[in-house]
């Protein structure tokens, strides 16, 4: 009986121990990927309204028939490895920034804006508040799995919205949802909503859609982004709160500077 105890035990221990060292692997791993960065002196992030605009981006043919943001490959790759952006998301954002230009250009809507928006609401499409799994954006500009939010029905933290589309577009017939990489309801993305990828279909979970959809929300709710009145109000269209401006504030104002957010 001893010896099966003594056995048990030190299988016990075994475990603890395989467990200690796969996180301290895993750890190891993580730290090994981002050495590159580790070295790196990050620059303090100014807090003016509006921030700083991102870099400039290259003037494509926004009206050209296909998915445009697919010629903003060579300009989106070398900043998202200083910025942690996604690809497909960086040239979503730089894409709707020249749509912008050509329908309001009374806006002065820039990419960074979209992209501190893109931060704080789903890290870009790849937030899945899993440990070890994660949302990606497919090769078509998907996201995957789709995004579906909390039920809106007045919980703690939730805004109370009954279901305005039969949940034809969130799945749910009874209350409504934010849906994909930039959070749109039902009715705002009817009301924002735009193919921007060329296949016909303004699709929330697709994040050239979704980008020029949020670019359409914040012309209309700012007026002129190039001035803090402008700003504050086409973020508080997105979210009332002084925290959310703030949090979209730095993550664009870190994006101006080049730098993860």
């Amino acid at each position: 009986m001893a010896k099966t105890a003594r056995g048990t035990a030190g299988c016990a221990a075994a475990v603890l121990l395989a467990i200690v060292l796969i996180i301290a692997l895993v750890g190891w791993g993580l730290s090994a990927i981002d050495s590159s960065n580790s070295l790196r002196q990050w620059q303090n992030v100014p807090d003016d309204v509006p921030p700083a605009n991102a870099a400039e981006v290259p003037q494509i043919d926004v009206n050209a028939p296909g998915r445009t943001s697919d010629k903003l490959q060579f300009w989106a790759e070398p900043i998202a490895e200083e910025t942690g952006i996604p690809v497909a998301a960086l040239r979503a954002y730089g894409n709707a920034q020249l749509i912008a230009q050509q329908s309001h250009p009374e806006c002065h809507l820039n990419w960074g804006t979209l992209a501190g928006i893109g931060f704080v609401e789903t890290r870009h499409g790849t937030y899945s508040g899993q440990l070890f799994a994660s949302r990606n954006i497919d090769q078509n500009g998907f996201v995957l799995p789709p995004i579906l939010g909390p039920r809106l029905d007045g919980s703690p933290g939730f805004a109370r919205l009954e279901d305005t589309d039969g949940g034809e577009m969130d799945g749910d017939k009874e209350f409504d949802r934010a849906i994909g990489p930039m959070q749109f309801i039902p009715e705002s993305w009817r009301a924002y909503g735009r193919d921007a990828n060329g296949d016909g279909v303004a699709d929330p979970n697709q994040i050239d859609d979704a980008a020029v959809a949020a670019a359409n929300l914040l012309c209309a709710k700012g007026g002129d982004l190039a001035t803090p009145e402008g700003w504050t109000a086409a973020i508080h269209s997105y979210n009332q709160s002084g925290e959310y401006l703030r949090n979209v504030r730095n993550a664009a104002a870190s994006y101006a500077l080049n730098q993860k957010a």
